[in-house]
């Protein structure tokens, strides 16, 4: 990719801000602009980002995050974890997306690491804060005493 210069004005406590968060990501300023233009161009073209992400990705994200997910207690707390590590949850569709905290860049499903939407709900036993998709199914479940972890798992009765 050739690339060209640009020259951009911006107040001192934003260059200051950006460095920071450059330095703290181990990339640079122009790198992180850039990819937050390319974002910018593409929710105004409408480009949709594939739905399945590359295996390689969710595998190093999987190793990553997946304690963090597991351990969380809430979804504050699932937010702060995430956070730690440069990354952030959002809502999508029925489901969640995790993506990169600096450039906002959709990575993966939630689900694609194990941690469906219906996993964290029944966890919680609350819907994310201003997710669309409120899974009342899975909140009328838990107050009629079904187990908030589901039914997963297989029992097995075998004849003697």
């Amino acid at each position: 990719m050739t690339l060209e210069p640009v020259t951009l004005s911006m107040p001192p406590e934003m260059i200051r801000g950006l460095e920071r968060i450059a330095e703290a990501r181990d990339l640079t300023p122009g790198q992180i602009v850039r990819a937050l233009v390319e974002k910018e161009i593409k929710r105004h073209t409408g480009a949709k980002t594939p739905n399945q992400a590359d295996e390689p990705l969710v595998a190093r994200l999987q190793r990553l995050l997946a304690a963090e997910m597991a351990s969380a207690n809430g979804w504050a707390d699932l937010a702060g974890r995430l956070s730690l590590k440069g990354y952030e949850v959002r809502p999508a569709g029925g489901g969640l997306t995790i993506h990169d905290r600096v450039t906002g860049a959709r990575l993966c499903k939630s689900s694609e690491l194990g941690f469906a939407y219906a996993r964290f709900v029944r966890k919680f036993r609350c819907p994310m804060p201003g997710h669309p998709h409120r899974m009342q199914h899975i909140l009328n479940d838990i107050a009629a005493g079904v187990s908030p972890d589901g039914d997963d798992d297989l029992i097995l009765i075998e004849d003697d």
